[in-house]
């Protein structure tokens, strides 16, 4: 029986031509498949490639009596049940560093906005405002940046931005030191939530990083100061930064992620005219979304027909 591929989440088709064309395989990549429509396919699925909007529940695993293989087309996986797909002898992949530079530039991407108040301003100019005065901005040069975690994708951001002439903080456990010769390891949160004047986010979520980022810290930050998360939603407290933007004990805030995506159509967040929200692009660029397919075509390659598993992610 040929394994069944489902391709979820709008993944560029011609990527995953090549098993198309193999015998070997039945692949279904649609340009993008409903939740419902996944359900539908999954008592025949060997195999699914997602990316961050499909949910692989115990509900969804237990639809599909054949799965043998999980991959995420991006490196979190905090959208997969690893717990349950371990117990249900289900292999769990990403493709880590994929779309590393991707997310790395669209934070920087959202810090410069932010800083320099172009959204806000494009949108007062398409009302047919000329309100110039109004969007005043903040140069990144000489600024204190701080990062929540300092792995690959924070090491990039701090690369990019390093023309810059930043000051670097950083704050990561599992980071002890860096060859980045302008960058300075802190020894608490604390520090970077007070001394920043930028902080910007890339540590994974997990149980310990849940609701990192609320009040206790929010209180320490600047007036003048911003946050950043291009990294995962649910480390930001959401109703806590949202009670310190619309008082304006902070000067604004860029998220790409959110606890619950997508963004509810009443979220108090939207209310907001000093914060910048995008729908989880960090991997949306079409150079990240080659890399990821071809990653995750080999990947299926090795596991189905070499009986190899490359980039597991267990509990």
């Amino acid at each position: 029986m040929k394994p069944f591929i489902i391709v979820c989440d709008g993944m560029d088709k011609t990527i995953f031509q090549e098993l198309l064309n193999q015998d070997s395989f039945e692949v279904f990549p649609e340009p993008k498949l409903s939740q419902d429509k996944i359900k539908e396919l999954m008592p025949k699925a060997s195999a699914l490639v997602i990316r961050s909007a499909t949910k692989v529940s115990k509900e969804l695993v237990d639809m599909a009596p054949n799965l043998k293989y999980v991959i995420r087309a991006g490196e979190g996986t905090d959208n997969i049940d690893k717990a349950y797909c371990q117990e249900k002898g289900v292999s769990v992949s990403n493709t880590p560093g994929a779309n590393a530079n991707s997310a790395a530039e669209h934070a920087v991407a959202l810090m410069m906005s932010l800083l320099r108040k172009t959204s806000f301003a494009d949108a007062s100019m398409k009302r047919g405002e000329w309100n110039k005065s109004a969007f005043t901005g903040m140069e990144l040069a000489d600024k204190t940046v701080g990062f929540v975690g300092f792995g690959n994708i924070g090491k990039i951001v701090a690369k990019r931005i390093s023309g810059f002439d930043p000051k670097v903080l950083f704050f990561d456990p599992y980071c002890e030191e860096t060859d980045i010769p302008y960058a300075k390891k802190v020894k608490n949160l604390e520090t970077i939530f007070s001394d920043s004047d930028i902080i910007t986010v890339h540590t994974p979520l997990v149980e310990a990083t849940k609701n990192l980022i609320n009040s206790k810290l929010l209180n320490l930050m600047k007036p003048t100061s911003i946050l950043v998360n291009a990294a995962r939603g649910g480390i930001i407290d959401e109703a806590d930064l949202y009670q310190h933007l619309s008082d304006g004990k902070i000067r604004g805030a860029a998220l790409d992620v959110f606890k619950e995506e997508p963004l509810a159509e009443n979220d108090q967040l939207k209310n907001l005219r000093n914060i910048i929200l995008t729908p989880h692009l960090g991997a949306s660029t079409e150079e990240a979304q080659v890399r990821v397919g071809e990653m995750a075509v080999n990947q299926l390659r090795e596991f189905f027909n070499n009986n190899n598993l490359t980039n597991e992610v267990r509990v």
